[in-house]
């Protein structure tokens, strides 16, 4: 695709549901009793995976465009899936899907794309084998392909070496069929979706500070799931809006979970116009309009506890402070390294392309902003959130970008692109 620049972004946008919330919804709907309607159900190719693996294990899914309707087959209905289990390019399918296996009384098969096929699961069958599965990664890298041995899981504690919202939720899904209480305490809070969602569908769970723990389940009960729009997608408005002269976006519905607002913070820190109007009567999970205007930005330091809350939107943050007087530093974000692709490295090659002052760290980034940017062609390899942070970078740079691979953005935004020209003057 090739990208130029605009002279501002005016209007308002409704972006899709949030990809997280969606995927827990598709899950939790096939193991309650009853049926599930998904509202604001983002059909990207992710959730959709999520949505094909549990047709292949009995349970019947009807969708009409952004809703979603799950027939639930109960905590112990599941079949044995025709054929394997394809993920396609989604962590979160996998992982979690994984902690749900574990427990079945039948053997299943997990593969992917050849993206899937290089990110870490080891994560995961740690804990789970601690609670007694039978995992086992077909080409002893600890990676996909995985067979799965269904077995009787036992309760356990399980700290966690990071923060990492789809570890925790495989052990709590597999603690939902262990033989006693099963706990998850984490270095620090990563994304709650898992633990609104199991109260809401009837699980006994409670969390305090970083720790989390479950109860066996002897049943959950079909929910109405209404999904927010997806701060992560929304992210990539708010930095458009912030960095371009005589913009002001409005963000319709966006999800504003504290567990996942962080961008919002980083807004603060850098002194960007912007306000937050808070919806009334929302189930499950908290959201608002948001509203982002052209701002005078300085750099800042992020790191610490507030990265969990924000490590989808570190590419378009590192966007952001390319136009930020001063130098902003992102530390404690090794987990960049091992998403769809290595988010830092990527970031700081394709920014440098384009006249960014930007170095890699070992866990992030180092920016000096103000330096004005210029066109040059850029990849996303294959990465999604890569391919829409260029595009914001391309559209306030001087002369034309060519963005490889754009079409990857389908994975959670199918429109994004028309969303951004409509938007855009």
């Amino acid at each position: 695709m090739n990208i130029t620049r605009v002279k501002s972004f005016n209007g308002t946008v409704r972006v899709p549901g949030d990809k997280s919330i969606s995927h827990r919804g598709i899950m939790l709907g096939s193991l309650a009793k009853g049926d599930t309607e998904i509202q604001g159900f983002l059909m990207g190719a992710d959730c959709i995976s999520s949505i094909e693996c549990f047709k292949r294990m009995g349970v019947g899914i009807d969708t009409y465009s952004d809703t979603v309707i799950v027939h639930g087959k109960g905590l112990h209905g599941l079949r044995p899936p025709f054929g394997v289990l394809d993920v396609g390019n989604s962590g979160t399918t996998t992982r979690l899907m994984s902690g749900i296996l574990a427990a079945q009384n039948f053997s299943s098969k997990i593969d992917g794309d050849a993206s899937i096929r290089t990110r870490p699961m080891r994560r995961v069958i740690k804990p789970l084998s601690l609670m007694g599965a039978d995992i086992e990664s077909e080409n002893g890298n600890g990676c996909v392909p995985l067979i799965i041995s269904g077995r009787k899981l036992h309760g356990v504690h399980y700290n966690t070496p990071v923060a990492s919202a789809q570890v925790k939720s495989a052990i709590l899904f597999a603690g939902l069929y262990a033989d006693g209480e099963t706990t998850v305490t984490e270095p620090s809070c990563s994304r709650n979706h898992t633990e609104l969602m199991f109260k809401a569908f009837g699980a006994d769970i409670h969390s305090e500070g970083n720790t989390v723990t479950v109860k066996p389940a002897e049943e959950l009960t079909a929910q109405l799931v209404q999904v927010p729009g997806d701060i992560s997608s929304a992210a990539y408005f708010m930095v458009a809006a912030a960095i371009t002269e005589n913009s002001e976006i409005t963000m319709k519905n966006v999800g504003i979970n504290p567990t996942r607002d962080g961008i919002l913070k980083v807004l603060t820190m850098m002194g960007a116009d912007y306000d937050v109007r808070v919806k009334e009567h929302v189930e499950i999970e908290p959201c608002a309009d948001i509203t982002v205007r052209s701002s005078s930005l300085t750099g800042c330091e992020i790191g610490g506890d507030i990265i969990p809350t924000l490590i989808d939107e570190l590419p378009v943050i590192a966007v952001l402070a390319c136009f930020a007087k001063g130098q902003t530093v992102i530390r404690d974000a090794e987990e960049l390294k091992v998403k769809e692709s290595n988010r830092i490295d990527i970031m700081v090659e394709n920014l440098k392309a384009m006249g960014a002052d930007i170095e890699a760290t070992d866990d992030g980034m180092i920016i000096n902003g103000g330096k004005p940017l210029h066109g040059a062609e850029v990849d996303s390899y294959k990465d999604h959130r890569i391919a829409m942070s260029m595009c914001v970078a391309a559209m306030n740079a001087d002369g034309d970008t060519t963005l490889k691979d754009a079409h990857c953005v389908k994975i959670s935004y199918p429109h994004f692109y028309e969303d951004m020209l409509r938007l855009a003057h």
